[in-house]
């Protein structure tokens, strides 16, 4: 793959920055992108199978090592991140703060025998919080980057670089996520990934290029908050482990689905309704997965293009995870759901796109339609909600001037 060049802007930008913070010329640069799930909604935390996409949305560090003990990041509009390589130990009073997140990540380089020292970074990004696009895998994906390439002469591979990620979200930054996030940001392309064998991913590359079928690739911001939402993220990781308790297990993927339907009365008796539909959307929902990289490699891209509809069915009705319990008054993701049904009008497909409850919505727009369609949303939603994208074929990387 040819080295990825940065653009005259993005360079003077991280230089500037790099300059203005700590009074020097950066030495290295690197970069990460943001993700796009495009199957596989809520599969990877029961070591299910994906299909997602890095996109041309990018977190950028300007580098220089430092000669310290320190690791000093600034990013752009957000205050200073400094952590100490003297301490690298789990912090409860850390979690959810972006120290955590670079702590855990230097952490787990120094368990593997690198020897991390201090350096200096200024970041800049495009891939904006809250956008459904994973600025935290991609932000993950960058420190683990520099760290592989300035410190451990670039040993460890892509595919470790995002379960490193994984680790510091689980262990230090205090959040139960899966690997799908981390995993496309670090290896780039659309790449289909069989989380079974947890230590050993299975990743296999699916060429597909979306905008000779005549389609574009839009993500559509709901404006919705994240906020007071963990709990209904959590719900479905508990529900689903209640479930699978039930059969002595961990996850989904250890037990045969003839065995969940057969058990399906026990269950709803035992653990309610909703925790049965959400295994249910589980089982149909990781079915689909292959059969949509079969239609892809097949090019019948309108048999794919119903299979995203099936699945953000699917997600709506039994993952449930576009409405918040209880919610009336606001009902973001619905809204820009409806959004999408009208505008498309029977053409394309949508779905709920990432976590769900807030956050955003995937369409697959035809072009002849796009503005029409990125009008009528952005209309309701706001300037700028509809983001077109394109698939980035690198993954973290170091990069160039």
């Amino acid at each position: 793959m040819e080295k990825l060049i940065l653009d005259a802007k993005t360079v003077e930008a991280v230089n500037a920055g790099f300059a203005n913070t700590f009074g020097s010329n950066p030495e290295r640069y690197f970069s990460a992108p943001g993700r796009t799930e495009i199957g596989g909604n809520h599969t990877d935390h029961q070591r299910g199978r994906v299909l997602a996409a890095a996109v041309n949305l990018e977190a950028v560090a300007a580098v220089r090592a430092n000669g310290t003990d320190q690791i000093r990041i600034l990013s752009e509009g957000y205050p200073m991140c400094q952590v100490s390589l003297a301490d690298l130990e789990p912090n409860t009073a850390e979690y959810n703060t972006t120290p955590a997140l670079i702590r855990g990540v230097a952490a787990r380089f120094a368990q593997m025998g690198c020897k991390v020292e201090g350096f200096d970074a200024y970041v800049t990004s495009t891939v904006l919080p809250g956008s459904g696009l994973s600025s935290s895998a991609a932000y993950e994906v960058l420190i683990g980057t520099i760290i592989n390439h300035m410190f451990f002469d670039g040993k460890v591979s892509q595919p470790e670089i995002a379960m490193i990620g994984q680790y510091a979200e689980n262990v230090f930054f205090g959040k139960p996520c899966g690997l799908m996030d981390q995993m496309a940001s670090a290896v780039g392309n659309m790449v289909t990934i069989d989380f079974f064998d947890k230590e050993n991913p299975v990743i296999e590359s699916v060429d597909f290029d979306f905008a000779a079928c005549g389609h574009a690739l839009c993500i559509i911001d709901s404006r919705a908050s994240h906020a007071d939402l963990t709990d209904e993220y959590a719900a479905i990781t508990i529900e689903l482990k209640n479930i699978c308790s039930f059969f002595g297990k961990d996850v989904l993927t250890q037990i045969d689905e003839a065995e969940f339907i057969a058990n399906m009365a026990a269950l709803r008796e035992k653990f309610g309704d909703r925790a049965v539909l959400r295994a249910y959307h589980f089982y149909k929902e990781n079915a689909r997965v292959p059969q949509q990289v079969a239609a892809l490699r097949e090019g019948n891209f309108d048999k794919f293009l119903g299979l995203v509809k099936q699945s953000g069915y699917s997600s709506w009705m039994y993952l449930q995870n576009v409405i918040p319990a209880g919610y009336t008054t606001h009902q973001d993701v619905a809204l820009s759901l409806a959004l999408c049904e009208n505008y498309l009008n029977g053409r394309g497909a949508y779905r709920v796109h990432g976590g769900g409850f807030a956050g955003t919505v995937q369409a697959f727009v035809p072009v002849d339609i796009l503005e029409t369609f990125r009008a009528g949303i952005d209309a309701v939603l706001g300037e700028g909600a509809c983001h077109v994208l394109s698939i980035r074929p690198h993954g973290g990387v170091e990069a160039y001037a």
